[in-house]
């Protein structure tokens, strides 16, 4: 069992920011990736927005483990 406090605030986190970016993030990543068929500059974008999109995994992952911020 990790530390109580950092669990409490990764749940903050997870609530209050990473919802936001990843939602935000998901409509860019819809938006995009057909045109990397096309451009294949554009991969590397939306290979950093699938890691975005991932964030509240990683939120609830420290949340579950009350881990720091490392």
């Amino acid at each position: 069992m990790g530390n109580i406090i950092y669990s409490l605030v990764w749940l903050i986190v997870l609530i209050f920011i990473s919802f936001w970016i990843a939602g935000i993030a998901a409509g860019f990543y819809i938006i995009i990736l057909p045109f990397t068929v096309c451009i294949e500059g554009l991969s590397g974008l939306t290979d950093f927005l699938l890691s975005v999109i991932q964030f509240p995994r990683y939120c609830a992952k420290g949340m579950v483990d009350g881990t720091g911020f490392n």
